[in-house]
């Protein structure tokens, strides 16, 4: 069972699912007792944590998804296909194409209007939602083709999480951000004492959960965006702890917070508007997604391919690239909480941020599933042509 939720098909199908039915529920009589729900206030705000339902969603949970995409992101960097500056470069100025292209797209469709600084909204890349559609329908494709995938969406992940630390901080309390930076060094601190095989340390997991758990109510109030704190600490985390964490956290996070996020995320009701009467923001966003995504990941990985070629360094073909590039128009989570912050402060045009987000996402994973289903079959079919030749 749990080899089936760790598995990228289960985490996209429930992504998608979920997404689904945060859409149809908002669209029908229960949607204003969806809506109450998600705006219901804890009672914890004597501590400074009087946040809604909805923001415990984005802002607490969603740090458990960044944890793990820190602990991969170091794993990435430290031993694998990013340790490599030879091997790294390529993805690495393929994901900056995949970011700067389809936020010139949005700042060109919002240009002259107050929805330019939405231009963050389609720089994402979902990981488990690509990797999701390219096991479902890549069955034959080389590895190197999901190295490359996988490469460059944990670096799209990188300045994602950049985008978010640096665009969307507000009001910055230095004294939270520095009380959050000591007690991430403690964090570091006992992460190092723990050792393999070793009996007795349950008390400092105790202590390092306390601590994660103080990190995140620090940089929430430090006006630093709190799925920060996730990142922080899965960077600090030492690799064996980081991997033991992964292995057991990934399960509830593919089965429980993704779609518990996407349900909430995708909760709106659908603008009884023309579409006419769409604001720039939709359009550009629709459109950025997956048409800047696919030009700016194909032109700058084609470019760095060629640019870059010799031994030791990654050499896809130009078709291979183009399949990276459709997946990579799948921006989903990472760009739904990028909406959200964007527009905290405008419901309707987060309402039409979020549909566009999903058209334009589903946009890119139908024609994923086309591109990848027949690059698929492409190469099993010159790989049985060339196993008969082999043996005449």
């Amino acid at each position: 069972m749990l080899a089936v939720v760790r598995s990228p098909r289960f985490s996209a199908i429930a992504l998608l699912t979920a997404a689904v039915l945060g859409l149809l529920v908002a669209n029908t009589p229960a949607g204003p007792g969806l809506e109450h729900v998600l705006h219901l206030h804890s009672p914890w705000g004597a501590i400074g944590l009087d946040l809604s339902v909805a923001h415990w969603i984005s802002d607490g949970l969603l740090a458990v998804f960044f944890l793990l995409v820190a602990i991969e992101l170091k794993q990435e960097l430290v031993a694998g296909e990013l340790s490599n500056p030879k091997t790294a470069i390529v993805p690495a100025i393929a994901a900056v194409g995949g970011v700067l292209v389809p936020a010139g797209v949005y700042l060109a469709v919002t240009a002259g209007t107050q929805y330019t600084h939405g231009w963050p909204i389609p720089t994402a890349t979902d990981i488990a939602f690509a990797l999701g559609v390219l096991a479902m329908f890549g069955r034959g494709l080389p590895s190197s083709l999901r190295v490359f995938l996988l490469a460059l969406a944990v670096l799209d992940d990188l300045i994602a999480i950049v985008i978010i630390a640096v665009v969307f901080a507000s009001d910055t309390d230095f004294l939270a951000l520095g009380g959050a930076a000591v007690v991430l060094v403690l964090f570091w601190l006992l992460g190092r004492m723990l050792l393999p095989g070793r009996a007795g340390q349950g008390w400092i997991i105790a202590a390092m959960i306390v601590l994660g758990a103080l990190t995140w109510w620090l940089v929430y109030h430090s006006g630093v965006h709190a799925t920060i704190a996730g990142v922080a600490l899965g960077l600090v985390l030492p690799r064996r702890p980081g991997h033991t964490v992964y292995d057991r956290v990934e399960p509830w996070s593919n089965a429980v917070v993704l779609p518990i996020f996407a349900f909430a995320s995708a909760a709106v009701v659908i603008p009884a508007v023309g579409i006419s009467e769409l604001s720039p923001t939709f359009w550009g966003v629709v459109l950025a997604l997956p048409v800047g995504k696919i030009v700016g990941i194909t032109l700058c990985g084609a470019v760095a391919t060629r640019v870059f070629r010799g031994p030791g360094r990654p050499s896809l073909s130009f078709w291979s690239i183009v399949t990276v590039g459709v997946l990579g128009g799948i921006g989903f989570t990472v760009s739904l909480l990028m909406n959200e912050l964007a527009f905290a402060n405008n419901e309707e045009i987060v309402d039409e941020g979020t549909l566009a987000v999903l058209i334009g996402s589903g946009i890119a994973m139908v024609a994923s599933a086309i591109v990848v289903s027949l690059k698929a079959r492409h190469h099993r079919a010159r790989r049985e042509l060339s196993e008969a030749e082999s043996t005449e």
